[in-house]
């Protein structure tokens, strides 16, 4: 497989630097530009983070010298020195839509893990194991851009990581109807620490801005068709989510409700989650996981701290699978919320991008 020269733009804050840390070993793309905000710029990387470095791992020896760069003023150098970037700047959603597709111009394509063009109908939003058939609106975007490279795909939120995998697969089987999911989020997903956020410590609160619409809306257009040079959203299942930010470091956890047209068996469903793949693993791509969905026999288990780095923190772990009262099935379902959540999600796109010779 070819090299790629890769940027992270947005290089500083908590997701960019996962992204740093994700590109140091990795087989195909080589970190070759930073960039972050203007009071960033010119100062080496390790000047730039000073004392604000919140992975458990050490910063990458390749990427303390690096000097960052301005990541909107230098939008044209920025594009000379790689072959494609990953976004997580901190900015407002129409600065970011506009700084976006600004470096698709500049023929950059850009991997996104914000939020700013999730709603954009020709921005592919892709899991690689769901939907990677949305890749093909991208002719699309660059005739709109005026592009030949150039073009923006982004990954979904993070708190869909955990959930929407294991209901995929029963959606196209059995025909999902209804879903109800409560989540319960790590504090990364803020962008905190215990440290940077104490009044997380031995803290619940019952409020994520914008999470729950995320939640509920996000899966429609995953599993939605490309037609006309757009994405088309599906009308169906129905969905309700309630969203909790709980005291742990790393690892969303969701509780979840489901109502099926034909109500499959417990062994059906445990059957089909164990023999799950997707174009990812067809492909054998560096960053995905051998087995996308672990089950869990025991009642105690996924736990947060025991199973959130499972396959390098990409995949997805599920336990307590049980009829309801109410709805025909319940589970319990985690995953890593900066590994396959944000960064590490985005890392496993970009490589069903060049695998597809996308980029």
């Amino acid at each position: 497989m070819k090299q790629y020269k890769v940027g992270v733009i947005g290089g500083t804050g908590m997701v960019g630097q996962r992204f740093v840390t994700l590109m140091e070993k990795h087989p195909w793309f080589k970190l070759t530009a930073i960039a972050a905000s203007a009071r960033s710029a010119g100062k080496t990387y390790e000047e730039a983070i000073g004392p604000r470095w919140a992975m458990d791992t050490p910063m990458p020896e390749a990427a303390k010298g690096m000097v960052v760069l301005n990541a909107e003023a230098d939008i044209e150098k920025i594009a000379g020195l790689v072959d494609f970037v990953f976004s997580a700047v901190d900015m407002k959603k129409e600065e970011i839509q506009a700084l976006e597709e600004a470096y698709a111009k500049h023929e950059c394509p850009v991997v996104s893990n914000n939020s700013a063009h999730r709603w954009t109908p020709d921005v592919p939003m892709v899991v690689p194991e769901i939907n990677p058939e949305h890749l093909a609106v991208i002719p699309a975007q660059r005739k709109r851009l005026g592009t030949k490279r150039g073009f923006v795909a982004v990954k979904s939120n993070c708190s869909l990581q955990s959930y929407v995998p294991a209901l995929h697969p029963l959606k196209d089987c059995f025909g999902l109807r209804e879903a109800l999911v409560c989540t319960y989020q790590a504090i990364s997903g803020a962008g905190k620490t215990f440290q940077t956020w104490p009044e997380m410590v031995d803290n619940v609160i019952p409020y994520i801005g914008g999470e729950e619409e995320k939640s509920e809306r996000e899966p429609l257009k995953l599993w939605g068709r490309v037609e006309n040079g757009v994405i088309v959203n599906a009308d169906t299942p129905a969905i309700t989510a309630q969203c909790l930010r709980v005291p742990v470091s790393n690892g969303h956890m969701a509780a979840v409700f489901a109502r099926f047209t034909n109500k499959p068996t417990l062994e059906e469903i445990r059957s089909i989650w164990a023999g799950y793949q997707g174009r990812a693993q067809e492909l054998d791509l560096p960053s995905a996981p051998k087995q996308f969905l672990h089950y869990f026999e025991e009642d105690n288990r996924p736990q947060t701290r025991l199973d959130r780095e499972r396959e390098g923190g990409m995949a997805v772990s599920i336990g307590r699978l049980r009829p309801d009262t109410q709805y025909d099935y319940k589970f319990v379902c985690l995953s890593h919320n900066t590994l396959r959540g944000a960064a590490g999600g985005a890392v496993l796109l970009a490589e069903l991008l060049c695998a597809e010779e996308y980029i």
